[in-house]
């Protein structure tokens, strides 16, 4: 998706069945993030956070075959439960990479669930943009999957 300045942007939104505090602990604690994070197939053996402004974490990321790589980056807003904002980079990047900002809102919808509205960019290629909607894509169907067992409990 392109944005009227040009640039290459991944914009999404989804209603999760839980209320914000939940979903912005899943989108914020490392072993909650661990249950949701990556495409499917993908497992996460180990987030680290210093979950602050201008504090850094790091998600290990191992797919079903090859070896585990690694996701940097800083926070850059931390406003529970209404908005997270990150950078997003890969430690060993591919050439068409380069850092994007992540941005999650959450908006509350009667207490009992909450709409996400997510967006990164800019990335350098559409490639690259296609690779992270697919992932994302991927991931977002989990934790929405992950908040609906947690409202039925």
């Amino acid at each position: 998706m392109m944005t009227h300045d040009g640039g290459l942007r991944l914009h999404m939104q989804r209603v999760l069945r839980a209320p914000r505090p939940v979903v912005f602990r899943a989108l914020t604690e490392p072993q909650e993030l661990a249950k949701w994070w990556g495409p499917d197939g993908f497992t996460t053996p180990d987030v680290e956070s210093d979950l602050r402004p201008g504090g850094g974490y790091r998600i290990a990321m191992q797919p079903p075959e090859g070896d585990r790589f690694y996701l940097v980056g800083e926070f850059l807003v931390v406003n529970p439960p209404e908005r997270l904002s990150y950078t997003f980079r890969w430690e060993d990047p591919d050439p068409e990479d380069r850092e994007t900002v992540v941005t999650l809102s959450l908006r509350d919808i009667g207490g009992t669930s909450a709409e996400l509205v997510f967006s990164q960019g800019d990335f350098a290629t559409e490639r690259r943009q296609a690779l992270h909607e697919e992932g994302w894509t991927q991931s977002l169907n989990k934790l929405e999957e992950l908040m609906s067992s947690v409202a039925s409990t």
